[in-house]
């Protein structure tokens, strides 16, 4: 994946991993499990979306 989506805040998580604000102040979340929502942004944050940054668990398309 060389694109990522921007998610806002409340959204459902659809991948395990390392995510950024888009404010560029370096504010990251990270999850390790997909069907989480997304949580607010810092407060002070100037951004409006999460972004991933690291996969942690890319998506296989295999059930577990």
């Amino acid at each position: 994946m060389s694109e990522y989506k921007p998610f806002r805040p409340g959204e459902v998580v659809p991948q395990s991993g390392i995510y950024g604000c888009d404010c560029g102040s370096r504010h990251r979340w990270s999850t390790d499990v997909r069907g989480h929502r997304f949580p607010p942004l810092p407060a002070g944050c100037t951004g409006s979306c999460w972004t991933l940054t690291t996969e942690t668990h890319p998506i296989s398309g295999k059930a577990v």
